[in-house]
């Protein structure tokens, strides 16, 4: 019988012994390959952590004790020990989540897969059971060496060295790799670390022969600790994090679950902060992730679990079109630069890296820094170009509004999987950027509908020097493109169908498409119709308003929150010119989207064509 299957939760781990868990760690790899390559997923991630997660549940007593994962991609093995086995439906509606989720498990504490909080969430727990006097409960942060180039990890750890009595072990999983490897200072300090184990070597031997030459004489062990002390920082600079006052254990083997369950309890032990530096190879196990040097298995979709190769290969998509267009402008200009956050290839800014390497910076999990670091190059005469998720820029906006946008600097962002994403959850729908950026004085944002109108739009953002400019699109493959046949005032006019009636039609971006289809099944209703796409809705076009004038009823789509969104804000200025015109803003509502498919959202918010026309026209007939 598979021990795998014997494993209901995490103290089933603590009767076996280390020749099972070795077995149960072959398992597990088995059981992640064979179940994410049928659903999609990130593989790599978990493949790399099998044998950690195992030692931290064997030392670790969930859910009294407090487990918290870091950006949480890395739970799959976490969800496997704790009782959910049923990988079927994995990331789709109904299914388990992608993340930590604590609807599923008492086991599961943040569900947040924003990277570098971990820590915070851990010092915060850790304070409350101190305060509480439950000195019994402990708190294990699990933080990867990409989360750990993130600022707000760092104003944690400076937190929590000032407490020497929270029971807190932060366990660094270095692999060298977040989406692409790791770069910056730390990245050295921790590239020194694992290279650098003579120093531990040393003090073992040394002890050894001491205690084979009998108890050591007062010269000899005078002798040991001096030559110590003279190599420490030679072979060992474990002190940047001691000299915050955290206790260093490591580097460790993060695949041998003997040796790790050994550093973590004597962690636990302590009584106070520890960091555990454990090594894992992300990927382990698996032959193409670990012969792939591009990091395609951080994240899967549909695979051979043979070869790793895809079931469905890509269509050319949004993220191609961009990459080949900021190519063609580095080319014209010298002074674009591009900025990312640890996503040099998802985003991609790799082909712009391989022509212009030196005009390629990658910050790490930085969004502030990348941000404020942009409007400085903004300053010296460059014109930076940063390109993130969508729902990345969130944890920038101070600097977009305070750094950017009041001095007036020419940054342009450029937000990849803005809209409904799905897969992956909440936290990852781009869905907040449009009525975020609306409060931004000066900032021009576009929303490109197809292929030509995003090669347009970013030739027109990097050309912007006096304000932040801002291009967005979704995640997945291009629609056809979407002509104008007519343009009044900048507005692109799409369809315009006769009718006893008549609405305008508002598509923003590639809600275009959908405004194209709502438009004809009015006119097969009877129901006339102009159908406009404003590219630039940031400024709102003063056309729209004066359109708006002109038809009986004003319709906006859009692929953002309704509340605050582009028809709120139509809906606003068309009231401030006393045009009365009545609106219906469809998009999606103020909340958190649970993980399903981007069509079953669409589905469930009735964004489909079908369901905008039909609930469109009851509300005119309702009107009379």
């Amino acid at each position: 019988m598979p021990i795998l299957s014997r494993i209901t939760g995490p103290a089933d781990l603590r009767a076996l012994d280390a020749d099972e868990l070795e077995e149960l760690a072959r398992e597990i790899r088995a059981f992640l390959v064979a179940s994410v390559s049928r659903t999609g997923g990130h593989l790599g991630p978990n493949l790399g952590v099998v044998e950690l997660t195992l030692a931290l549940h064997r030392v670790f007593e969930s859910p009294r004790d407090t487990i918290v994962f870091d950006t949480g991609h890395q739970s799959y093995v976490h969800k496997l020990l704790t009782g959910r086995s049923d990988f079927t439906s994995l990331r789709r509606r109904g299914g388990l989540s992608g993340y930590p989720s604590r609807a599923e498990s008492v086991h599961d504490v943040v569900e947040n897969s924003h990277a570098s909080t971990a820590l915070s969430w851990a010092d915060g727990i850790a304070k409350a059971y101190a305060l509480q006097g439950a000195t019994d409960r402990h708190v294990a942060a699990v933080i990867g060496d990409g989360a750990l180039t993130g600022g707000m990890a760092w104003e944690a750890l400076n937190n929590i060295a000032t407490a020497q009595d929270r029971r807190l072990v932060l366990v660094v999983n270095d692999n060298g790799r977040s989406y692409d490897p790791t770069i910056g200072g730390l990245a050295h300090h921790l590239d020194t670390l694992r290279t650098t184990r003579g120093y531990e070597n040393f003090l073992a031997w040394g002890k050894r022969t001491l205690r084979r030459s009998g108890p050591p004489g007062r010269l000899a062990y005078d002798a040991l600790h001096g030559l110590k002390k003279g190599i420490k920082d030679v072979v060992a600079p474990q002190g940047m994090f001691e000299d915050l006052g955290i206790k260093y254990v490591g580097p460790i083997d993060g695949h041998d679950v003997v040796a790790t369950e050994q550093a973590l309890r004597r962690a636990k032990a302590f009584g106070g902060p520890v960091i555990v530096h454990v090594i894992t190879e992300k990927g382990r196990g698996y032959v193409p992730a670990e012969q792939d040097v591009a990091d395609r298995f951080h994240a899967v979709g549909q695979i051979h679990p043979e070869t790793g190769l895809p079931v469905a290969p890509s269509r050319f998509g949004w993220t191609s079109v961009f990459a080949d267009e900021m190519v063609a402008i580095g080319r014209r200009r010298s002074d674009v630069v591009a900025i990312t956050a640890a996503m040099l290839q998802p985003v991609g800014l790799a082909p712009f890296a391989a022509e212009f390497p030196s005009r390629v910076f990658d910050v790490g999990i930085a969004e502030q820094h990348a941000v404020t670091s942009a409007a400085g190059m903004a300053f010296a005469g460059l014109h930076p170009v940063v390109a993130v998720y969508a729902t990345f820029l969130n944890r920038a906006f101070d600097q977009v509004l305070m750094d950017v946008a009041l001095h007036r600097a020419g940054v342009t962002f450029v937000l990849d999987r803005a809209g409904i994403t799905g897969d992956d959850g909440a936290s990852h729908n781009g869905m907040w950027d449009m009525a975020m950026l609306r409060v931004v004085p000066g900032l021009r944002l576009a929303a490109p509908r197809d292929e030509p109108t995003l090669r347009d739009a970013l030739r027109a953002a990097v050309d912007v020097d006096d304000a932040p400019s801002v291009v967005r699109y979704p995640k997945g493959p291009l629609p056809d493109a979407l002509p104008a046949l007519d343009v009044v005032d900048g507005v692109d006019v799409l369809a315009r169908e006769d009718g006893e009636r008549r609405v305008l039609v508002v598509g923003v971006g590639p809600m275009a498409h959908t405004a194209v289809e709502v438009s004809r099944l009015l006119t097969a209703e009877g129901v006339g119709s102009t159908v406009v796409d404003p590219r630039w809705v940031l400024p709102l076009p003063s056309a729209l308003v004066k359109l708006a004038d002109e038809h009986d009823h004003l319709l906006v789509l859009e692929d953002g929150l309704v509340e605050g969104g582009v028809g709120a804000m139509l809906g606003q200025r068309c009231t401030e010119a006393g045009v009365a015109t009545p609106i219906t803003s469809v998009g999606i509502p103020l909340g958190f989207l649970d993980h399903a498919t981007r069509g079953q959202i669409v589905e469930a918010l009735r964004l489909r064509a079908e369901d905008v026309a039909h609930d469109l026209l009851v509300a005119l007939r309702a009107r009379g």
